[in-house]
């Protein structure tokens, strides 16, 4: 498989074109389900996980029913979860550094992480591509609620 070039890729993705459709269709039916029913469908934002990710891995813990009690959180087990998940654990396991592609598989897994930085866009888009996208996303976002 050759690999499109960044550029046309992201064209592509504003068009719509990736396998598994308009992501932004995909979005939005979640954030909606969230709101219809909060009990079941939890909506997470990358950028506010990794803003606070301590009160948002308690509140997953919640959600899913197995919040941390007292002792937990001051033996330290919530910080040691956020270490077993963090992005250079999960980089660094042998599965994900495989250099591994096929049918299903449309990527390397190892191009599959890159920084794990909020904002590392800005080394991979120039300010008319995150225009674009922003427009893009505003648009198909129009009277949801669900801002970016």
């Amino acid at each position: 498989m050759d690999r499109v070039p960044f550029a046309k890729a992201l064209e592509m993705f504003c068009e719509g074109i990736c396998p598994s459709g308009p992501i932004w269709s995909h979005v939005l039916e979640y954030w909606e389900e969230s709101l219809r029913r909060p009990e079941k469908v939890l909506f997470l934002k990358y950028e506010e996980m990794m803003e606070e990710p301590m009160s948002h891995a308690k509140r997953l813990a919640e959600f899913v029913g197995c919040p941390f009690s007292l002792e937990e959180e001051r033996e330290g087990v919530v910080e040691e979860i956020l270490k077993l998940c963090s992005f250079e654990k999960l980089r660094n396991l042998e599965v994900n550094k495989m250099h591994k592609r096929d049918a299903v598989h449309l990527a390397k897994f190892d191009s599959l992480f890159r920084k794990g930085k909020v904002g590392d866009w800005r080394n991979h888009m120039s300010p008319e591509m995150a225009r674009n996208l922003d427009e893009i996303t505003q648009q198909n976002f129009k009277d949801s609620g669900l801002t970016v």
